[in-house]
C-alpha cells in the first residue's frame, strides 16, 4: 500500500500541474509567436498602432507579435475569430469602440464581448475629422448642414462599416444636426476613405490621424474635428461644438483583448507590457503629433471602462429615429 506521506505528495504533484493561473504560466510566456487578429483593414488606425504596439512588445517580450487582418460584418468575423481561439495567451484581438457599439447594433453575432473575451488594456484614442471632398460646395460645416437641409437623401456619407465609430459618429451627426444622409459602408477605413478623396461619396468622418495627410494634400477639405477642444494636428478646423452643435462629442479609441479563460498572469503579464509601450516617451510623442492620446488602466478599470461605454452606445442607439444602417 502507498503511505499517507507518499499519497499526498503526489496529490499535491497533481494539484500543482492541474491548476490553471499559476505564476509559472506567466514566467514562461510568450514562448512562442502571439498572433494579433485586427478586425479591420490595413492601413486604419488600428492597424497601425498594433503594428507600432507588436514591434515593442516583441522587443521587450522576445516572441514575434505577428498581426493578422480578420476584415468583415463591421468588426464582428474578427472578433468571432478571437472568441474561437484558445485562452492561453497566443491569440489577443485589437479592438475599438466598434466592438462595444456592436453589442447594441448586431443581436445577431455569435459572442457577448464581456462574456467571451477578457480586457487587457486600452491603449489610445484619437478625435475624428469630418471630410468633404473637394468639389462639395460647402467650406465650413454650416454650410454643409444648410446644404443637406436643402437636399435631403441626396448627400451621402462614407464609414468601414456599420458600428464602426466612423458609422456612429455619421448617425449622432445626422440625429443632432437634423439632416438626412445616406450611410455607404465600405469594407475597410482605407477603402471609405478612397471613396471621399475620389469623390465617390460626399462625406467622411475619420480618425484625425489617418485623414490629417489627405488634408494637408488638399485631397479632401476639412470642416470640423469631433473633440471638446480643437485638434492640435488640424488647428485651423473648429470642433463641432463650435460650429454650433451643442454637446456634438465623438473619438475613437482601441485597446487589446483576450479569449476569456486566458490566465490572469498572463493578462497581468500584456497590461503590464502594454502600459510600459503607451509611456514611452517616443510613442507618446508620435501619438501626440499624428493626434493620438495614449490611454493606460488596468485590467479591471478596462473592464469598467468597456462596460461603460457599452451602456452609452446603447443609449446613443435609442435616440436614433431609427435604427442606423
Amino acid at each position: 500500500m502507498t503511505s499517507p506521506r507518499i499519497a499526498l505528495a503526489l496529490a499535491a504533484a497533481l494539484l500543482a500541474t492541474s491548476l490553471p493561473n499559476t505564476p509559472a504560466q506567466s514566467q514562461d510566456y510568450p514562448s512562442r509567436p502571439v498572433k494579433v487578429i485586427v478586425p479591420f483593414g490595413a492601413g486604419g488606425p488600428a492597424d497601425v498602432t498594433a503594428r507600432q504596439i507588436g514591434s515593442i512588445l516583441q522587443e521587450t517580450l522576445g516572441q514575434p507579435f505577428v498581426i493578422e487582418n480578420r476584415t468583415g460584418a463591421g468588426g464582428v468575423i474578427g472578433t468571432q475569430e478571437a472568441v474561437k481561439s484558445p485562452p492561453d495567451g497566443y491569440t489577443l484581438l485589437m479592438m475599438s469602440n466598434t466592438q462595444t457599439a456592436n453589442e447594441s447594433l448586431v443581436p445577431q453575432r455569435k459572442y457577448e464581448l464581456m462574456r467571451d473575451l477578457a480586457p487587457i488594456a486600452p491603449v489610445n484614442y484619437s478625435d475624428l475629422v469630418i471630410v468633404v471632398h473637394p468639389s462639395v460646395q460647402a467650406k465650413t460645416l454650416q454650410e454643409f448642414i444648410a446644404l443637406a437641409k436643402s437636399q435631403p437623401g441626396k448627400l451621402n456619407y462614407a464609414s468601414s462599416g456599420q458600428g464602426t465609430p466612423y458609422h456612429m459618429a455619421g448617425e449622432l451627426f445626422k440625429a443632432m444636426a437634423g439632416i438626412d444622409l445616406v450611410h455607404v459602408p465600405y469594407r475597410n477605413s482605407g477603402e471609405a476613405r478612397s471613396g471621399v478623396i475620389g469623390g465617390q461619396v460626399q462625406m467622411m468622418i475619420d480618425a484625425v490621424p489617418a485623414m490629417a495627410p489627405n488634408v494637408a494634400e488638399n485631397q479632401v477639405r476639412a470642416l470640423a474635428t469631433t473633440g471638446k477642444t480643437r485638434s492640435t494636428v488640424l488647428p485651423n478646423a473648429p470642433t463641432v461644438i463650435e460650429a454650433g452643435i451643442q454637446g456634438y462629442e465623438a473619438t475613437i479609441w482601441l485597446g487589446l483583448m483576450a479569449p476569456a479563460g486566458t490566465p490572469r498572469p498572463i493578462i497581468d503579464k500584456l497590461n503590464t507590457a502594454v502600459n510600459a509601450v503607451v509611456k514611452r516617451p517616443n510613442i507618446v510623442k508620435l501619438w501626440i503629433q499624428q493626434g493620438a492620446v495614449p490611454m493606460s488602466m488596468t485590467p479591471d478599470e478596462f473592464d469598467k471602462f468597456l462596460r461603460g461605454d457599452i451602456v452609452k452606445w446603447a443609449e446613443v442607439v435609442k435616440k436614433f429615429d431609427k435604427p442606423p444602417q
